[in-house]
């Protein structure tokens, strides 16, 4: 796997659970961070088998340890029963003062055992794939367009090859072997047709025609695809708004790559067809693993109004205030300023940037107009 240093931050003292999808890097950052800790990979069958038949076997293994030694639980989801014994060491003066790192790629079955749990006691982080910042110069906008920056893409030999068995992993591992939905026909139906929605507002009832299947269960496979960390919504903003705006939200797969091997592909479709909503998905990751990273309270939302004025993205926190504009174009024409000039009339003390596939960056109007590459670069945590 290519090493680039990664911008998460870890809690300095406190156990936290650190959650992302297969391949982002979990185990391998956290191998580099504690390197004397005590590693237990659940994806390991072997190990899954003696902690399943076995859970006590945790305490065991943690008495004779010192004070402040670490403890990582590598996919904690297969073996959820050992929060219970974690949330007993954490409680108890029987054993020593011990860091837990529990990471999981879905929170599913996390959550029927009750992650609360350990609320309060183990904080929450995300690990996502690769930021363009943290892939530096070896960053290629269009390669990112094509196969995404998921890490263990990037670090293939056949990066196309592994990018299109990754789902096939995922449905295999996650869902079959789950029992999490009954017809996997279906679901890899529902999964093709959400590409549809993907940079878009969610319409679940157009999803179930389409993906012939019932509303309800479309909104069972929504939740299955967001408790597997594969796709996430942001909401509309609408603080202090007088124009009225969009109550839905929006859909995206967690990376433009694993977007782009969802995405029907034949004689008959048209390449430029998923143009714009890929470079839309590729600056979505990137913006929220920034904020996620920075720890500041910032959140992302877009915006839209009902007379159909949009804009991308807007972040919003304590100290920032940002309204993006996205476009697959390398020139940048009077309209494409229309949905920021709108925000302004609402939001006058938000920056406004455009960013667009073209080589300078401009002001246009007061518009930041910025190369996407050279903005993605610049989003340092």
């Amino acid at each position: 796997m290519i090493e680039k240093k990664r911008s998460f931050k870890p809690p300095k003292e406190q156990s936290y659970f650190l959650f992302g999808p297969r391949g982002v890097g979990k185990s391998r950052l956290l191998s580099q961070l504690y390197p004397k800790a005590l590693f237990i990979d659940l994806l390991h069958e072997r190990t899954l088998t003696q902690f399943l038949s076995q859970p006590e076997r945790l305490e065991s293994l943690i008495r004779p340890m010192k004070d402040n030694s670490v403890v990582v639980i590598d996919e904690v989801q297969r073996a959820p029963s050992l929060l219970s014994l974690v949330h007993r060491v954490m409680e108890s003066t029987e054993f020593p003062k011990i860091k837990f790192v529990l990471t999981g790629s879905s929170s599913r079955k996390l959550k029927k055992a009750g992650v609360d749990l350990l609320a309060g006691r183990a904080l929450i982080r995300n690990l996502y794939p690769f930021t363009a910042s943290e892939m530096g110069s070896s960053f290629n906008v269009k390669r990112a367009l094509e196969t995404g920056l998921v890490p263990l893409v990037v670090s293939a030999n056949h990066p196309q090859e592994t990018l299109d068995a990754y789902i096939g992993i995922y449905l295999k591992e996650e869902v079959k072997q789950e029992g999490l939905v009954r017809n996997l026909e279906s679901f890899s139906r529902f999964l093709e047709v959400m590409c549809f929605s993907h940079g878009e507002i969610i319409n679940l009832s157009n999803v179930a025609r389409e993906s012939s299947i019932k509303r309800s269960t479309v909104d069972g496979y929504l939740s299955i695809l967001e408790d597997l960390l594969l796709g996430y919504r942001i909401p509309t903003f609408k603080i202090k708004n007088r124009k009225q705006t969009v109550e839905s939200e929006k859909f995206f797969y967690f990376d433009v790559g694993v977007f782009n091997s969802l995405c029907p592909q034949g004689i008959l479709e048209n390449p430029n067809q998923f143009k714009g909503q890929r470079l839309e998905g590729l600056v979505a990751q990137c913006l929220r693993a920034w904020i996620s990273y920075r720890g500041k309270k910032e959140q992302l939302f877009f915006w839209r109004t009902h007379a159909d004025t949009e804009v991308d993205f807007v972040v919003y926190g304590p100290s920032l205030f940002l309204a993006i504009e996205v476009k697959s174009t390398q020139e940048i024409r009077p309209e494409n300023l229309r949905g920021l000039r709108s925000f302004a009339e609402d939001y006058p003390t938000a920056q406004r940037i455009l960013l667009y596939m073209g080589e300078h960056e401009r002001v246009i109007q007061g518009v930041r107009c910025i190369p996407v590459d050279k903005y993605l670069l610049s989003l340092k945590s």
